[in-house]
């Protein structure tokens, strides 16, 4: 069955080590987290080798990404992966439970970057403000956020962007509608 769940999921070696490395591990400390060897992590990493469910719910909790991330690949056709994200192929991260859902517009997550499409839904907030190590630039399609940036409030509406340098920030939607943002992130967070 895991073999089933996996044989589409061509970038999941790359996608875990792009993670791996977005968070300073090295394979050894990232092994060495997982209790198991830099040979086996890395024949993950290359695709050559298939990652139990165990091991998938435990490489999750090290990177500090949901579990659906490492499973919410989508076939594309040969010609097309790695190039293009169909609208009904994109891959979901997380769930939308907090009121928040996002997708990779990127293929994967072998960039330097990576590109999400953010819905907010109305009443969404962010539970407590949080700082990464990131630049982020968003900006918004539809709706309207209300940001907090460092010590800078705004609010923010179709057409406007914002960009995060590694500060705390704060996002709500307390409005009626969906806001709808896109972000560039770097280096690739989820």
């Amino acid at each position: 069955m895991l073999h089933s769940l996996l044989e589409n999921l061509e970038t999941l070696g790359a996608d875990i080590r792009a993670l791996r490395k977005s968070r300073g591990l090295t394979l050894a400390g990232m092994a060495a987290q997982l209790g198991r060897s830099v040979g086996w992590l890395s024949q993950v990493e290359r695709d050559k080798s298939e990652p139990s469910i165990s091991d998938l719910r435990l490489i999750a909790r090290v990177l500090d990404v949901p579990m659906s991330m490492l499973f919410g690949q989508s076939a594309a056709p040969s010609d097309e992966a790695g190039h293009v994200v169909r609208a009904g192929a994109r891959r979901r991260m997380g769930s939308d439970e907090d009121g928040l859902l996002e997708e990779l517009l990127s293929p994967d997550l072998t960039d330097d970057f990576e590109v999400v499409h953010s819905t907010f839904q109305p009443g969404a907030r962010m539970l407590a403000p949080q700082m990464r190590p990131t630049q982020e630039l968003g900006y918004v399609v539809s709706g309207r956020l209300d940001l907090t940036i460092g010590a800078h409030r705004f609010t923010v509406g179709p057409g406007d962007s914002f960009r995060i340098r590694g500060e705390m920030h704060h996002w709500a939607n307390p409005y009626d509608e969906p806001a709808v943002a896109i972000w560039v992130i770097a280096p690739p967070v989820y």
